[in-house]
């Protein structure tokens, strides 16, 4: 019994090892390449759909399997100087990230990740950024007015052209996205931009400053015709008031002439009415004029006419 238990132990060993010479898995973030002799015959890219069931081949060294991580990778190339379209030098840091896509064409041309790296994107990386930023001004990267800056139109420029690239060298690989981590300029740049932003302030607050004055003198000049009308209508109405206080300053004159008292008496009346025509209470003595008028009638006569 007991040799029975060793010979199945030794079996169950033997088929282990014969599964792991004669097949293999391939996971989600894998992808693989089976060569025959050094050539490559067949590629996967992921496990088998149904029953997760293993791939075959033949054993070492019949058949050997090559696995690449087909996940997304970061790469960051050494900070390099390019120059804009207007001649400025600046210093840019580009990360790309990419992919395995084809592991039978990225075998072919690379065969490992730190070859495809350092000897192939590193140099179409330069190349794409030194074409895309030569075709932009420094303006377009750092400027004072937001609306002027298109990093997300060179970053989208940069992914095209790198692209097409890579895609017409067959690498097997796939560039997904392309940007610029850190942008920087000399010290003698850095004061031409500084100069170049406070000239712009300054051409924007002379405009504002012309506007506000423009804006000053037709605020005066609208105040000043106003107050012509104004003043104008004032005099006129002023004048009409005068001549009626003329015109009735001459009746009372008139009256004054032909009978004193009678012209005092009817002006004591008419202030008298002016005085209660809104139900006014006074307390006041009643012998101060006009209100002696409310005591009685002044004893009034004709006037005699003086003799020549």
């Amino acid at each position: 019994m007991k040799n029975f238990a060793i010979t199945i132990f030794i079996v169950l060993i033997v088929v282990t090892l014969g599964l792991y010479l004669v097949s293999f898995q391939v996971r989600e973030t894998e992808c693989c390449l089976v060569t025959r002799f050094g050539k490559p015959i067949r590629q996967m890219t992921g496990p088998r759909e149904r029953y997760a069931l293993p791939y075959f081949k033949w054993p070492f060294p019949i058949e050997q399997i090559h696995k690449f991580d087909s996940r997304m990778r970061v790469f960051t190339p050494e900070v390099e100087e390019t120059r804009t379209a207007g001649g400025e030098p600046i210093i840019v840091n580009t990360y790309v990230v990419w992919r395995i896509s084809e592991p039978l064409k990225f075998f072919n041309s690379v065969k490992t990740v730190k070859n495809a790296e350092d000897e192939l994107l590193r140099s179409r990386i330069r190349n794409t950024q030194n074409n895309v930023i030569g075709r932009h001004y420094f303006s377009e990267f750092v400027n004072s007015d937001p609306a002027k800056i298109k990093f997300e139109d060179i970053q989208r420029d940069m992914l095209t052209e790198l692209k097409a690239a890579v895609a017409d060298a067959q690498y097997g690989i796939e560039i997904e996205t392309v940007g610029i981590k850190q942008l920087k300029v000399s010290e003698e740049v850095s004061k031409e931009v500084f100069e170049r932003m406070r000239a712009e302030r300054n051409r924007r607050v002379e405009a504002i400053t012309a506007q506000g004055e423009a804006e000053k003198i037709k605020i005066e000049t609208q105040a000043n015709s106003i107050s012509d009308e104004l003043i104008a209508a004032a005099e006129a109405r002023a004048k009409v008031i005068r001549g009626k206080g003329d015109a009735q300053a001459a009746k009372y004159y008139k009256m004054l002439e032909a009978d004193p008292a009678l012209a005092a008496f009817l002006r004591d009346l008419e202030a008298l009415q002016k005085m209660l025509e809104k139900r006014t209470t006074f307390v006041v003595p009643t012998d101060k004029e006009p209100f002696s008028l409310l005591k009685g009638m002044p004893n009034l006569g004709p006037v005699e006419q003086n003799k020549p």
